[in-house]
């Protein structure tokens, strides 16, 4: 496996003048997603992931729209993704850098059980997608940067699992009450057909016929529940599945053909506008 303590192992994806994204897996973490990059133009597609999603700003702007709350998020500011939120993020007045990571939700829930005592009930939830702590954002910093220079230790470590546990205490609910979606039942019928036929050419026609709707009702009713249009809702599951494959060795070519892309162009395009990296680089750092 490919770690920050191999630099020779290292993927630098340049994008645009001035921009750069380095992706690693950090096996002191359970496999860790981790991100650090520099965005002056690159704007990311509304996406969801599988995974939480937590970050700092470590120097400039980045405009965000998280579940429907727009902000901005400045060095000192904790942003929180939870699995299966719509977001997106773009550069403000010049760009910004910026570390992410990306924990797994077993590793998220490992975290609560220790603050518990006992396995949660349920998924944490985090409350605000952006926080002003700057103390708890040095830490992450910190701890990332770590990581991401080799300097993995029993320290950073600690400073990791400080974070989340200071970050789930603070800022969380650790087993929060589940919520009904309030939808019309056709549209759970019409997810669960775009989730079964990811590689396949759907129509809209089909989509309204099995959501008994029309096409019109269909869009309107589907994206005011989801986010997303049926069409980008697609794209995104894709994705989805593209990291699966990805992770388990297949080339992006074949992948490509897999989750009903027209080629690997489009699939890179498609990736690269959700992950800030292409599929490349990602299977590079498994």
């Amino acid at each position: 496996m490919t770690t920050m303590n191999q630099p020779e192992a290292f993927d630098l994806t340049v994008l645009n003048a001035g921009e750069r994204a380095r992706f690693w897996r950090e096996p002191r973490h359970d496999a860790l997603e981790c991100l650090s990059a520099t965005f002056r133009t690159h704007v990311y597609t509304p996406h969801t992931h599988e995974t939480y999603v937590v970050g700092v700003i470590v120097a400039g702007c980045e405009g965000v729209n998280i579940a429907g709350y727009r902000g901005a998020a400045r060095p000192g500011d904790v942003c929180f993704v939870n699995p299966g939120t719509l977001h997106d993020g773009c550069p403000v007045d010049g760009g910004y850098a910026y570390r992410t990571a990306y924990p797994e939700t077993d590793f998220i829930a490992g975290i609560a059980e220790d603050l518990l005592g006992r396995r949660p009930r349920s998924l944490p939830h985090f409350r605000t997608p952006i926080i002003r702590d700057p103390a708890l954002a040095a830490t992450f910093a910190e701890a990332h940067r770590r990581l991401e220079t080799g300097h993995g230790s029993l320290e950073s470590d600690e400073l990791f699992h400080r974070f989340f546990a200071m970050s789930l205490v603070r800022h969380a609910d650790l087993e929060p009450a589940a919520h009904a979606l309030d939808h019309h039942p056709g549209l759970a019928r019409v997810r669960d057909y775009i989730d079964a036929h990811l590689g396949e050419n759907i129509d809209l026609t089909t989509l309204a016929h099995i959501a008994g709707l029309s096409r019109h009702h269909l869009l309107r009713a589907f994206r005011k529940t989801y986010g997303l249009t049926p069409h980008a809702f697609l794209l995104d599951r894709r994705i989805h599945t593209a990291r699966r494959l990805l992770l388990k060795g297949f080339a992006p070519s074949d992948v490509a053909a897999a989750c009903g892309f027209c080629d690997q162009s489009h699939l890179n395009r498609v990736f690269k506008g959700r992950m800030g990296i292409t599929p490349g680089v990602f299977a590079a750092a498994a």
